[in-house]
């Protein structure tokens, strides 16, 4: 503190703003104030120090007998390392040991226990047996497999007599079952025929069961011995598996006869200990049996299998029974009702659905005798409560009766579009398909916002002046098409007929069961009768005419039953002209087609003409002769071939198509001649005029010859390289000046047909050259 003050004081007088006094008495100040703070500093101590003493002296007390609880630890740690541990382990040894001799035991007693069980229920089975009492037999062999199963279930504990028992128990369970099925056979006879000597009705007629289960007056049939055999099958888990055998038998030879061959009948017999089950053959009074005569038939049998055999309550743990009890009747129907109802709808309600509506009301006694039937099943336990997919199909017969139409509908059209094209009808304007008188328009299904239009006058379409329209305008040119599709065709009108008088969504579905038909048409046809329409020109013609007629009716097919069919319907779905298109393209690909065949023969032809050089050798004319004889008779083939088919306008322009083909080729080849002798121009001249007289004769389109001039007069109409073929062969036989004039400045005839280079090249082929040709040549620009 002293050197404190010191420095203080000499910090202060270095600073020289302190007097001497004045620092004596501050440090003097100071001095003071740190001798008290020593003085508080010491009592601190002291007493912190006088409250440490006494816990210094508990811990030095405690550490002491921490020392002496070690030192005993230690001591009876050694002693029990020494001692206890081994007595211990000796013990622990012991213990195990009595443990596993425990569980060898118990496990040896309860093996034994059922060992013993198992010999019990063996013993107990062949006294039942011996007895006949067939339940209480299968219940002691269940017992004993449950035995043998536990037995099985021990991993590590293998006994070689288990094989032995299991085999034991084996040969029993079949012996048993040997014994049920032995009692099932005198219980339950079939008759049958053998399978390869008679088949179907024969078969059905010659089957027979027999039901040894005729209970006395004053006995029910679950007191007989075919409950306690059926109760053992079930018992044994074989229940399942004979009934099947008989459920299957059942249907075979009894239950799908009946529904398959109308005149078979059942014919019951009872006598005292048998009842039996028999069949006869009855004169049928149609194709198909009425489902209330095959109800009844069906129904008379399970009747007689419920009273007889099937009336039998079983012991089998079924969920949704309280007692646990089932009727065989419900097993049985279980098995076979989803086969037997799926013939039932196959081959008996699909026939009785009708094919007309109008017959649908009659449909009810059909449902009503469903509805019964089923009501006696469930009676008799062989069905459940549930609605059954017999009846769902007998109540839907709209949707059944629209399928059905819908599908014979089609089949029949199918039919009539894979029969022979080439028989024919011959079809004029005045045609029309027989078709009913339609109801009024305004009867059935009239949108109200619509009106029908006025029906127009029969004579004619009036126009705004005087004038009208023939009756005809509109009308398809007379020709012939083949006979299937006129029934095609009135097929579809009946069908659409059909569809106006039946419910909406009939209607609906017979409306596009007649578009299906054409486009039917338009996949099928072409496809099926493929390789005709290529090779036979007659078919291709009847074929383009066929799909004509089919796209004149399409136009107004939809407008004619607009206003009969289903408001849906009315609203502009109605409709078929977006078909006419595909109809017209199809017809006309298919007859182009054959017309370019045609057209690739008579090139064909023509080129074995040797390009009509060189006519004064009498080889290269006479084959330029015969190749327009050949093609001459093509020309007439067709035309005798296509007379009568096709429309006289498409016949004129395809035969006048075919022989301008032929011109135009002689026309080229004769034109490329660099060098023509006036022998080789008059022979070129020779076989024109031949194509010039006879070429007009092929232009027959109708059979009586005196009615064919008219168009065999207008041949230059048809034929685009008449005149130009006819100045051809004006050329060959001219002199300079008449081919100049016919030339006359390019305004003559010549010139409308033959270019000036053309024309020039055919005069340095016809003349020499000298002055006159040049001044020929000059002129000709």
């Amino acid at each position: 503190m002293a050197a404190a003050g010191s420095l203080v004081a000499a910090v202060l007088a270095h600073s020289g703003r302190l007097d001497k006094e004045g620092l004596g008495a501050r440090i003097a100040r100071l001095s003071q104030r740190v001798e008290e703070l020593k003085g508080e500093v010491c009592n601190m101590i002291n007493k912190k120090y006088s409250e440490f003493l006494p816990s210094m002296q508990s811990a030095e007390d405690l550490v002491a007998q921490v020392d002496g609880l070690s030192s005993n630890i230690d001591l009876l740690k050694a002693g029990i390392e020494n001692e206890v541990q081994r007595d211990l382990n000796v013990a622990v040894a012991e213990f195990t040991e009595l443990k596993q001799q425990l569980e060898r035991d118990t496990l040896v007693l309860s093996i034994l226990r059922k060992l013993q069980e198992f010999d019990a229920s063996i013993k107990e089975y062949n006294t039942a047996l011996l007895e006949k009492k067939y339940v209480a037999a299968a219940q002691q062999l269940e017992e004993a497999r449950s035995s043998l199963r536990a037995l099985e279930s021990r991993r590590g504990f293998e006994l070689k007599i288990l094989k032995a028992l299991s085999t034991e128990l084996t040969v029993q369970t079949q012996n048993m079952l040997y014994h049920l099925g032995e009692e099932w056979q005198k219980l339950v006879v079939w008759k049958l025929p053998p399978s390869k000597e008679s088949s179907g009705l024969e078969a059905a007629v010659l089957s027979e069961l027999q039901l040894h289960t005729v209970p006395a007056q004053e006995e029910e049939v679950a007191g007989l011995p075919i409950a306690s055999v059926l109760q053992a099958f079930a018992v044994l888990g074989e229940l399942h598996t004979k009934l099947k055998s008989f459920g299957q038998l059942l249907l075979k030879s009894i239950l799908k006869p009946l529904i398959l061959y109308p005149p078979l009948q059942p014919v019951t017999e009872k006598q005292p200990d048998v009842f039996i089950l028999r069949f006869k053959a009855e004169e049928p009074s149609s194709d198909h049996s009425s489902p209330v005569e095959v109800f009844d038939k069906i129904k008379l049998v399970f009747e007689v299998l419920h009273k007889y055999l099937l009336n039998v309550p079983l012991e089998q743990p079924v969920e949704d029974k309280e007692d646990g009890r089932v009727m065989l009747a419900e097993l049985l129907g279980d098995m076979i009702w989803e086969e037997l109802s799926d013939c039932l709808i196959h081959n008996c309600l699909v026939n009785s659905i009708p094919t007309n509506s109008s017959k649908l009301e009659q449909y009810i006694e059909v449902i009503k005798s469903t509805e019964e039937f089923e009501k006696a099943l469930k009676k008799m336990q062989f069905l459940k409560g549930d609605t059954t997919d017999l009846l769902k199909y007998a109540r839907n017969v709209n949707s059944h009766f629209a399928n059905k139409k819908c599908q014979d509908v089609i089949v029949a059209a199918r039919n009539l579009m894979t029969s022979e094209i080439h028989n024919t009808v011959k079809i004029t304007p005045d045609s029309r398909v027989a078709l009913p008188q339609l109801p009024d328009p305004g009867t059935r299904h009239q949108p109200r916002a619509q009106e029908a239009p006025p029906r127009l006058p029969n004579d004619g379409v009036k126009l705004g002046t005087e004038a009208q329209l023939s009756q005809h305008t509109f009308s398809l040119p007379t020709c012939r098409i083949s006979s299937s599709v006129e029934k095609l065709m009135e097929l579809a009108y009946q069908t659409l007929l059909e569809a106006t008088a039946s419910t909406d969504q009939c209607c609906i579905q017979l409306f596009y069961s007649v578009r299906n038909i054409f486009q039917l048409f338009y996949d099928v046809v072409p496809t099926y009768h493929k390789e005709n329409l290529q090779k036979l020109p007659q078919l291709a013609a009847i074929h383009h005419n066929n799909c004509m007629y089919i796209a004149h009716h399409l136009l107004t097919l939809g407008h004619q039953f607009r206003y009969h069919l289903t408001n849906i319907l009315c609203d502009g779905a109605a409709t078929f002209v977006d078909l006419v298109p595909g109809f017209r393209r199809l017809g006309m690909e298919c007859f182009l087609a054959q017309m370019r065949v045609q057209k690739g023969e008579i090139l064909e032809r023509l080129s074995s003409a040797r390009n009509f050089s060189n006519m004064d050798d009498e080889e290269n004319y006479s084959a330029a002769n015969k190749a327009i004889r050949q093609v001459l008779h093509q020309l007439k083939r067709l035309g005798k071939v296509w007379q009568d088919v096709l429309p006289v306008n498409v016949y004129c322009k395809a035969m006048g198509t075919l022989l301008n083909t032929a011109l135009a080729e002689m026309v080229a080849r004769i034109a490329a001649l660099e060098d023509i002798s006036a022998e080789d121009a008059d022979r070129l001249y020779s076989l024109c005029r031949t194509m010039v007289e006879e070429g007009p004769q092929v232009f027959t389109p109708l059979p009586e010859d005196d009615k064919n001039k008219k168009y065999q007069e207008e041949v230059p109409v048809y034929v685009q390289k008449w005149m130009t073929f006819k100045e051809l062969m004006i050329i060959l036989q001219a002199n300079l000046q008449e081919i100049v004039d016919q030339w006359a400045d390019g305004k003559g005839p010549l010139a409308a047909e033959f270019s000036a280079a053309e024309v020039k090249s055919l005069i340095r082929a016809l003349f020499q050259n000298t002055e006159r040709r040049a001044a020929a040549l000059a002129k000709i620009k």
